[in-house]
């Protein structure tokens, strides 16, 4: 029986104002899927983006 997904935990840093998320997330098909959307400072693009093993 193959899992359809991989969790994962993910760091991601807001390169605007410097806040810092641990999150787990799905490894579907290549792309890792979190739910996150904004930082608290309203950031929706600017992020770095870490995979943990």
């Amino acid at each position: 029986m193959e899992v359809p997904f991989l969790r994962v935990k993910v760091r991601i840093h807001c390169k605007d104002c410097g806040e810092r998320f641990i999150l787990r997330g799905r490894m579907e098909r290549g792309r890792i899927k979190t739910g996150f959307k904004q930082c608290l400072c309203n950031n929706r693009d600017h992020f770095e983006i870490e995979e943990e093993h």
